[in-house]
């Protein structure tokens, strides 16, 4: 991962993240949209991007550097994060790396790469995404939520008093951070931290309930005064759902391993009825869902919900296992000849979970192609790896920061990232009142057969001054007194400059 960090591969969302960064390096306190030359909130305007985009700013690095100190920055608090968190389920010496490879490996043996999805793959696409640096916080909020209350995980004896009312603020306060910093992982993580309050052992005191609703209000009152955006306005979005479709299909190839953690989770729950994860694996996957009965199918972001749980369940069986046997003498059973085999229910457990882990990691091999040359990797792994876009650094010798692109919706992903806008958003942006004009502009723009006049229009009424386009693509053709042709990109795309 510290090699992915260092090339960056680019297949996704980075260009939004980059824009972002990119309009808070250049106005901090009013930024705009950072796609479409607008004055508009945009959720993307996050603790996180706000932090990166002044050290850019600060520092004068190139917006993929801060990125990439940024990735660095989320792998280590993620690591650290998920020590911190498993570390109050179990002291064996296993259960971390086991946890680690869990929520690495333990996914299906079809490739799914989202980002607030913990898969390598996934990861290596997203680390440096604010959905990383989210999730990362909330495995500390967990670890720090278990440790504030009375009981095994927390520092004070069962019986006695919660921590103080300035570890429950500062509780609140991180966990409007985590909302604010990427909302769908918000969500997880405010699952996680119901699961940990309803699975405490003893059940919460009176002053431990007042001092977490303190912390909340704390925490909803820095979620109102957010000056980016407007939080609450997200809640009723509808424009999500279609995207988030995908989230649905192929659900048992993509994440079938996972049963071997639900395994896991059915004996921890016949210990104890009110065990944490198994609370936050059934929040998780009731409205996982719920959102398919509804159709509202951006609910299925909340799936880590129930992996997340079940992978670290399966870890924390194989390594509480491991660890007692590590403890007990070697003991060796005499075995009559031809009698079968006598293998313990948890040994055959860790064994199905050593197969599973492997079957995951080979799903995932095409990752190495990020870091090692595909033709220097075996056929079998070159044949999984996804090549990275190609980006549009090749229009910037040209194209100045601020200038508005006409562009289909690919490019649009990602000429932001250099310091362009775009006519429409390559991404669905719930903040821009005339998003669907956009789009049905830049859609009439490339359409066979329209009027040149009707072309012309929609450049001058947008501020258009460069077009990216391949011949095939449609628009105003190569020749015409208004297009001066300025270079060639990759596939065959073409920048024109607006002259007429």
């Amino acid at each position: 991962m510290l090699a992915v960090v260092v090339r960056l591969p680019w297949i996704g969302d980075l260009g939004i993240h980059a824009a972002t960064t990119e309009r808070l390096r250049h106005s901090l306190f009013d930024p705009g949209n950072p796609l479409v030359a607008e004055d508009t909130p945009s959720p993307y305007y996050s603790p996180w991007t706000v932090l990166l985009g002044s050290f850019a700013k600060v520092t004068g690095l190139s917006v993929f550097v801060v990125l990439r100190i940024g990735a660095l920055i989320s792998l280590v608090l993620l690591v650290t994060g998920v020590r911190q968190f498993v570390r109050t389920f179990s002291a064996r010496r296993a259960a971390v790396p086991l946890a680690l490879l869990c929520l690495l490996f333990l996914w299906g043996t079809q490739l799914f790469e989202w980002s607030g999805f913990l898969g390598l793959g996934s990861l290596a696409l997203t680390v440096s995404y604010p959905s990383t640096f989210a999730l990362a916080l909330s495995f500390h909020f967990w670890a720090l939520l278990r440790k504030a209350l009375p009981g095994p995980a927390g520092s004070a004896p069962a019986g006695s008093e919660p921590a103080g009312p300035r570890t429950f603020a500062g509780l609140g306060l991180l966990w409007a951070v985590i909302l604010l910093s990427h909302q769908f992982s918000g969500v997880v993580a405010s699952f996680g931290a119901l699961a940990v309050v309803l699975g405490a052992r003893p059940w919460p005191v009176r002053s431990a309930w007042v001092r977490l609703g303190t912390g909340l209000v704390l925490g909803v009152a820095v979620l109102a005064v957010w000056p980016y955006y407007d939080f609450f306005a997200l809640f009723g979005t509808q424009d999500l759902d279609d995207i988030h479709r995908p989230l649905y299909r192929d659900v048992l190839p993509r994440f079938w391993l996972v049963l071997v953690g639900v395994a896991a989770l059915v004996l921890r729950w016949r210990r104890d009825r009110r065990d944490p994860l198994v609370i936050f694996f059934l929040l998780g996957a009731l409205v996982f869902t719920a959102g398919w009965l509804t159709g509202h199918y951006s609910w299925g972001r909340v799936l880590p919900a129930a992996l997340i749980p079940a992978q670290l369940a399966a870890a924390l069986e194989v390594a509480e296992w491991g660890g007692r046997r590590a403890g007990a003498p070697a003991m060796r059973p005499v075995m009559r000849p031809g009698a079968p085999s006598a293998m313990r229910p948890a040994t055959r457990f860790a064994a199905v979970l050593a197969a599973a882990l492997l079957v995951g990691a080979w799903a995932q091999a095409g990752t190495l192609g990020y870091v090692i040359r595909p033709g220097l990797l075996p056929a079998a792994v070159a044949d999984k790896y996804r090549k990275p876009w190609d980006g549009y650094h090749w229009i910037t010798p040209w194209v100045p920061y601020g200038d508005v692109v006409m562009a289909k919706t690919f490019p649009a992903r990602q000429i932001p990232a250099y310091g362009p806008y775009t006519v429409a958003p390559g991404y669905p942006d719930v903040f821009l009142p005339d998003q669907q004009q956009r789009l049905a502009a830049v859609e009439r723009y490339f359409a066979a057969g329209t009027p040149r006049d009707e072309r012309l229009s929609i450049l001058h009424r947008y501020g258009v001054r460069w077009i990216v386009q391949r011949p095939r693509d449609g628009g105003l053709p190569a020749a015409d007194p208004g297009l001066r042709r300025v270079a060639s990109g990759p596939n065959g795309q073409i920048l024109y400059e607006v002259v007429g």
